[in-house]
């Protein structure tokens, strides 16, 4: 009997392998097994400074260095070629990315498709005919606030050489961007819970043309798109465009997509369907 695979989950921005406990607990008890990856700078290796906690002191936490400074997309891929390495000498890889950690994902299969035997992507960002900042101006964008953010922003990302988001903010604006963004279909302690799992810091690299979808390389894996229906962060109307876009790219190998039902963050809170949808892809 061939070996079943192994998931390995790739997490957004600011997120860690932490938001991911959940599902992989719904696939422990469906008998799958699975790794959730920290990319450089996150989790255990996040920076956490004293004036982050409370009483916190803004204009310290806006000068003080952060580990994630200088970290590279190219450093992402390396890491999750890392992990793969590992997890494929237990038999096939599944490569599942959330959000940001798409283009994470796209990259590594650009590399080294034979270490994936398929790559899913849920509501996760598969850049193919534009950069991903370039996705901004397209009208599948026009309702998302690109600035929500912005609100708890600490210090110059140019200055610090990341980006640092105060999530621990009480600022009612801020809070209600995020919820809107992130978690519009999730009570207040949800959210709020989900948002303590988040670190303040992120790097600034989301990849250049280099690393968009590659026919030659990553169109050779097979691939799934898992729409979130009511995402108010990366649209469906966008998603369903990377997938058109994806399938233009390489039509011998097309996407197979599938629907969840929620917003950016109710399949990690609320994961059985998404585990169930996983498990059903094991087989494939």
């Amino acid at each position: 009997m061939p070996n079943p695979p192994t998931f390995v989950l790739v997490h957004g921005a600011f997120a860690t392998s932490f938001s991911f406990a959940p599902l992989q607990a719904e696939l422990a008890l469906l008998g799958h097994r699975s790794a959730a990856v920290d990319l450089p700078g996150h989790g255990f290796g996040a920076t956490y400074p004293a004036a982050y906690q409370t009483p916190q002191d803004l204009a310290a936490l806006a000068a003080e260095p952060g580990a994630i400074k200088g970290v590279t997309l190219a450093d992402n891929v390396a890491h999750v070629i890392e992990v793969l390495e590992r997890a494929k000498r237990n038999g096939p890889t599944i490569l599942v990315a959330h959000s940001r950690g798409g283009v994470t994902a796209t990259a590594v299969a650009n590399a080294r498709p034979d270490l994936i035997d398929r790559i899913v992507y849920v509501s996760a960002w598969c850049p193919v005919d534009l950069d991903v900042n370039d996705y901004y101006a397209e009208p599948e964008m026009a309702d998302v606030d690109a600035g929500a953010l912005a609100l708890a922003l600490v210090g110059n990302p140019a200055e610090l050489g990341l980006l640092r988001v105060n999530f621990r903010t009480a600022d009612a604006a801020a809070l209600a961007a995020f919820k809107h963004a992130f978690a519009a279909d999730l009570t207040d302690d949800e959210f709020r819970t989900f948002l303590n799992t988040f670190q303040p810091d992120e790097n600034l690299d989301v990849g250049t043309s280099a690393d968009r979808a590659q026919a030659a390389t990553w169109g050779r894996v097979p691939r799934t798109y898992v729409r979130l229906d009511a995402d108010t962060s990366l649209t469906p109307a966008l998603q369903d465009r990377m997938i058109r876009e994806a399938d233009a790219l390489t039509p011998d190998n097309p996407f197979d997509v599938r629907t969840l039902e929620g917003g950016h963050l109710r399949w990690l809170v609320r994961p059985k369907p998404a585990a169930e949808l996983l498990a059903g892809l094991a087989g494939l």
